[in-house]
């Protein structure tokens, strides 16, 4: 049986639980207050009525990290992500040449994470076009790719 006391109790864990995931939020650059209400609105749901259950039970936890990621929106229109010297990223709005560090730096995502949360296609670049034409330029002009393996087999020199 559960008691008032046990109510109160679950009550201050769940706004302390989302007080914590608000304040390290908070504490990243180029965090609006918009952004912070909002993150705590959506996280009130997740943590919402706590469920007071006997030590014997166990109840399982909530994935709030799926919870969140679903309900993203991008911080600027797709059309817009992609220019010929940046790349723009989803979730916050910067621009980049790459956005691979920045991605796992500062958003811990990975390449294939960011596609599904924002549902964008493997046609989308994350690499600025510029960018990537002047590094393939530099790489053919250096001769990257060239070498033929067959050449050196015929000169006498014996395959491995």
């Amino acid at each position: 049986m559960t008691t008032k006391n046990d109510m109160d109790t679950a009550k201050d864990h769940s706004k302390d639980a989302v007080a914590t995931v608000v304040a390290a939020f908070a504490q990243r650059r180029n965090v609006s207050v918009d952004d912070i209400v909002s993150l705590a609105t959506q996280l009130m749901p997740v943590f919402g009525k706590p469920e007071v259950t006997t030590p014997a039970i166990a109840t399982e936890p909530v994935p709030i990290i799926e919870t969140v990621k679903s309900a993203a929106t991008p911080a600027i229109p797709l059309d817009k992500a992609v220019t010929n010297d940046k790349v723009f990223c989803l979730c916050c709005g910067r621009g980049f040449t790459m956005l691979k560090r920045h991605l796992n730096a500062e958003h811990g995502l990975t390449e294939e994470e960011y596609r599904q949360l924002f549902s964008l296609p493997e046609s989308m670049p994350l690499v600025a076009p510029n960018y990537s034409e002047r590094k393939a330029a530099y790489a053919k002009q250096v001769g990257l790719g060239k070498y033929n393996r067959d050449s050196n087999l015929e000169e006498g020199a014996s395959a491995p």
